[in-house]
């Protein structure tokens, strides 16, 4: 559906977006989008056609899944890129690479700098000017004002200063009035902001048109006034789209603008990439990168994926989550539940579709954690059932179980041995004095996701050069008959 916005009599400008956000390597979706993007270029039309990106394409450490990616969105098409933070996820050096050698160009700098003695320095411009058919567009990024506290330490952090959402908006209204000034009136912001952020963007700048957002998962469809329809400090409108996360949509935008870049008219289409197939190109490309999955097993049944991975028991997580436990040989495990970026299928099963679960590519360890600290990690997970965004995420766990209610707040945790045993924890009163042996990532082992108590990895007892997905592998091929994975019900979720 098409909605008026403005009437003139003057010929209008017709313009075409097509957008994506938050693909988070899922490298099957973004070799759907070149499909996608090859309908695109079909469609006759006079409207003219940009393809841009809001960020968070790729995921995790991994230098070679990123090159994958990176080579995806050059024959999707996209020409300009809003870092994400999971763009910082990799070693400068190969985001420098990537921003580099790539056929898209990278924004963020209106909020993200890179330090002189970094070599992100220069790789990413604060905005930039498309023409088409002699319309001029300004295309302006911003990156996330939470991005510390989304990155691992040692990574990016060192590298980068971010500015708060105040200073970012105050900067971005600066870089739309110089292109207003270099005579563009037709604006674009790619925002990795959040939706929260974009909507007071939008109520608080003015000139721009159109917020092409991420970070903040939600798919937003059609246009509605005071949902995605919103008018600026001029009384103009400004429309914000976001097409959700894991490259399970993505969107196209159709436009007119009036003689002055006032938009006339909008229709907003969401468009899941499962209607797009995987064309060979696009599978040849990446197998040249990561090379040929490998078999590792069956899986012989799947419980129902949960709606809510952050805040909900997720047996697909706590079958990676044990293979940490009993591979390493500790006494308990733990794994931030937003490290699970998808679901084990019934069928076989090969090492590309393991590592498309748990994607990040952090290092495993074995540290020592205190009771104390356990019950603390355990209820400041919790507090992601009344955080936006439901971030961090509560944290599953391989040898406990424990229930909470739906206002996060911890009502009972035990342990739990192979053969059933249950042993209670007084919650109220941890003993600070008994220690376990605990397998996790060094994304929790450096304190990420604020999650400090656990800030151990200065002490592990080893530090491996391997992810999850490996012990997950190693796990499969290890069961005969094939895998069953089944709802233990470990973390139940009561109401309050």
């Amino acid at each position: 559906m098409i909605t008026p916005i403005n009437q003139s009599q003057n010929k209008p400008t017709k313009t075409s977006i097509l957008y994506m956000n938050d693909f988070h390597a899922k490298l099957p979706n973004l070799e759907r989008m070149y499909s996608a993007s090859k309908t695109f270029d079909s469609f006759e039309t006079s409207a003219d056609k940009l393809k841009l990106s809001s960020g968070d394409d790729g995921l995790g450490e991994d230098p070679i899944l990123s090159r994958a990616v990176s080579k995806l969105l050059g024959m999707i098409g996209i020409t300009k890129r809003q870092n994400g933070n999971h763009e910082f996820d990799v070693i400068p050096s190969v985001h420098a690479e990537n921003a580099r050698t790539s056929n898209y160009q990278e924004l963020g700098a209106v909020n993200i700098h890179a330090k002189d003695t970094s070599v992100l320095k220069d790789t990413m411009v604060r905005s930039a000017v498309e023409i088409h058919n002699g319309n001029k567009y300004g295309i302006v990024g911003i990156g996330p004002s939470d991005m510390f506290s989304r990155l691992k330490d040692g990574v990016s952090k060192d590298d980068l200063i971010v500015d708060d959402i105040d200073t970012t908006i105050v900067n971005l209204q600066k870089e739309v009035d110089n292109l207003k000034s270099q005579g563009v009136n037709k604006i674009f912001l790619l925002s990795h902001s959040g939706y929260s952020n974009d909507v007071e963007i939008a109520k608080k700048t003015k000139g721009i048109d159109v917020i092409l957002g991420g970070h903040s998962h939600d798919l937003i469809k059609g246009v509605e006034s005071g949902k995605n329809l919103f008018y600026n400090s001029d009384n103009e409108p400004v429309v914000i789209t976001q097409a959700g996360k894991d490259g399970e949509y993505f969107g196209i935008l159709n436009l007119e603008f009036d003689e002055n870049g006032i938009i006339k008219s909008v229709q907003n289409n969401v468009i899941p990439t499962a209607l797009f197939n995987r064309p060979l190109p696009a599978k040849y490309a990446v197998e040249q990168i990561i090379g040929k999955p490998e078999h590792v097993g069956v899986i012989n049944s799947v419980p129902p994926v949960p709606k809510n991975r952050l805040i909900e028991n997720n047996p697909h997580g706590n079958f990676l989550v044990d293979a940490m436990r009993k591979e390493l040989g500790t006494d308990i495990a733990l794994l931030n539940a937003a490290n699970i970026r998808g679901s084990f299928e019934k069928g076989k099963i090969d090492t590309r579709k393991v590592s498309e679960i748990t994607p990040f590519k952090n290092n495993l360890v074995i540290v020592k954690i205190s009771e104390k600290d356990l019950v603390a990690a355990i209820k400041l997970g919790g507090k992601s059932f009344v955080n936006p965004g439901n971030k961090p995420g509560i944290v599953m766990v391989s040898g406990l179980k424990y229930t909470m209610n739906d206002k996060g707040e911890l009502l009972s945790l035990s342990y739990v041995t192979d053969d059933g045993k249950v042993t209670p924890i007084d919650i109220n009163n941890p003993n600070p004095d008994k220690f376990l042996r605990v397998a996790m990532d060094d994304f929790y082992a450096t304190g990420g996701d604020g999650f400090h108590m656990l800030n151990k990895k200065h002490e592990a007892e080893a530090v491996y050069n391997f992810d999850k997905d490996k012990l997950a592998c190693d796990y499969i091929k290890k069961q005969n008959g094939g895998v069953d994975i089944t709802d233990d019900k470990r973390i139940e979720i009561v109401k309050a």
